[in-house]
């Protein structure tokens, strides 16, 4: 099989890259395996969904629900003609048949979301034809060839070019993802949704949730119902079904939700609510390492947690921790004599007690780098240590036999508006990492998108089309990834401009995070 990807012939970086009049598929990310060949079919107006030989029944509906999805995204809002009556019936893709290997729709971590998508160049009916493993895997079949349809203003009609075409793809990594953070600015649910649709379309699969932090605690704790006076308002905040929503949201659409609270700093709004978490009213982070009631609040939090967050993982933060107010309380100072611990190992204890917690309730954990970095081997085993303050940390965590998640904030930080597209595109999560044992602990990677300055105004052309980026560098096989961004320019801008018509604000290439466009002009050429 032969693997062709090139930029749009008018792109405006295509003249560098002199690929003008080169047929390119614009396919984000790029698949594992391509061929294909250069006929053009019609979709049906009746196109329709076939199971034969499927063992998957779709009782939950999530694939049906899929291919509605398909089927709008690829009209486009357009209005279809039948003029198949005009085109030779050998011209007309019928329909989509399904197969799927498995009767299991649970989605967890590690699930197969593998897929094989093609076209033959004859046959009467024509249909396209997806296998799969999971329902998982389908659904990013069935975002593949949403790429490939395209309205026909001539005849009214979606065609499909490329025929014959087959495509055998998976991702590279496991853990594809992307933060939102919802305490330094609240986000809407449409806003969340739009978010989890426009992650799919990139087949990011992790929403890492960074519910509350310092300046707000949104969500509803049914087990301590005044954690949530800590919002910035009566109406910026999250019931426990809205939380439900958003999972239930996702998983449809093969995304997990991480959610985080981030202890023991960060965590100032949590004593709103009840102030004898904090170490005094004058000093109130990180939350109080002496108190009992402190661990029997995060005990009812993931508690409660665990009846919505299905996902392997939970995220306990443990970043950023000025300890300096437990050595200058004087009930704090005084536990810390008690028990024979100064300000770091009272901050050890903290996190491996919290981790113990989280064990207790069936999730694994993820930390930021900082535990490692200061405790190493003494987290727990089922530990994923997040990367986040710069490179080299990764090769010290797989050295150290523990997983890692990489966010360099160099390159993978969305918040940072002077890094480019480019930057992300470039950022390789496995740089120095050659033993393939240690490589198989680097379960992927997350962009991150901080909310300081991010509100539902300039949440999706901040993020989009960087993410985007980031999303090849982690789905696409890494021989398949290009190694000057300018080869993918075209293609990126392409897909921006899809995401556009999808109703996702993706701001142009030309220039880093969240710019304008420049002047009047086709939005391939932004």
């Amino acid at each position: 099989m032969t693997t062709r990807f090139f930029c749009l012939g008018f792109s405006f970086v295509c003249l560098v890259v002199a690929c003008a009049g080169i047929e390119g598929l614009n396919l984000w990310p790029v698949p594992k395996s391509v061929s294909h060949g250069s006929q053009t079919l019609y979709m049906n107006k009746d196109f329709g969904l076939i199971f034969e030989g499927s063992k998957y029944t779709d009782a939950s509906g999530i694939l049906k629900d899929g291919f509605s999805r398909f089927l709008e995204v690829v009209e486009a809002g357009h209005v279809i003609d039948d003029n198949s009556t005009h085109l030779d019936h050998s011209s007309l893709l019928q329909g989509l048949n399904v197969v799927i290997s498995s009767s299991d729709d649970e989605l967890q971590f590690g699930v197969d979301e593998s897929y094989k998508l093609s076209i033959a160049a004859t046959g009467s009916p024509r249909y396209v034809h997806l296998e799969a493993q999971t329902v998982y895997g389908a659904l990013y079949g069935l975002q593949t060839l949403s790429q490939l349809g395209h309205f026909n203003f001539t005849t009214r009609m979606i065609e499909v070019h490329h025929i014959p075409i087959t495509i055998i793809d998976e991702p590279r990594f496991f853990y594809r993802g992307l933060l939102i953070d919802t305490s330094r600015h609240y986000q809407s649910l449409p806003m969340m949704k739009n978010a989890i649709d426009a992650m799919a379309y990139s087949k990011l699969n992790v929403l890492h949730w960074h519910i509350v932090d310092s300046q707000s605690f949104p969500l509803e704790i049914p087990s301590y119902p005044n954690l949530w006076n800590g919002a910035f308002s009566l109406s910026e905040r999250y019931t426990m079904a809205d939380a439900a929503e958003i999972v239930n949201y996702a998983e449809r659409r093969g995304i997990n939700v991480l959610a985080e609270i981030d202890v023991p700093g960060h965590a100032l709004s949590w004593g709103t609510g009840y102030p004898s978490l904090w170490p005094s009213r004058d000093c109130p982070e990180p939350l109080d390492v002496s108190n009992e009631f402190t661990f029997k609040v995060i005990d009812g939090i993931l508690s409660d947690f665990r009846k919505v967050f299905k996902f392997r993982f939970v995220h306990l933060g443990g970043d950023e921790v000025n300890t300096s107010c437990w050595t200058t309380t004087p009930h704090v100072m005084k536990w810390l004599r008690k028990h024979n611990l100064n300000e770091s190992e009272a901050y050890q204890y903290f996190v491996l007690r919290t981790q113990k917690i989280a064990i207790s309730h069936g999730y694994e954990i993820i930390n930021w780098e900082e535990t490692f970095n200061n405790f190493g081997k003494k987290l727990s085993p089922k530990t994923v240590v997040h990367n986040w303050l710069g490179g080299g940390v990764a090769q010290k965590v797989v050295a150290a036999g523990l997983r890692c998640i990489v966010s360099n904030q160099d390159k993978w930080y969305l918040d940072h508006l002077d890094t480019t597209w480019q930057e992300f595109y470039m950022n390789e999560p496995l740089t120095n990492i050659t033993n393939p044992m240690q490589q198989k602990l680097v379960i992927g990677g997350e962009v991150c998108m901080w909310g300081e300055h991010v509100d539902g105004s300039d949440l999706e052309q901040t993020i989009w089309p960087r993410a985007a980026a980031a999303a090849e560098r982690l789905w696409s096989p890494y021989d398949n990834l290009a190694k000057d961004p300018k080869q993918v320019t075209g293609r990126l801008a392409h897909f921006r401009c899809l995401l556009n018509q999808r109703g996702i604000a993706a701001a142009p290439l030309a220039g880093p995070g969240r710019v304008a466009p420049e002047e009047p002009g086709s939005c391939y050429k932004q």
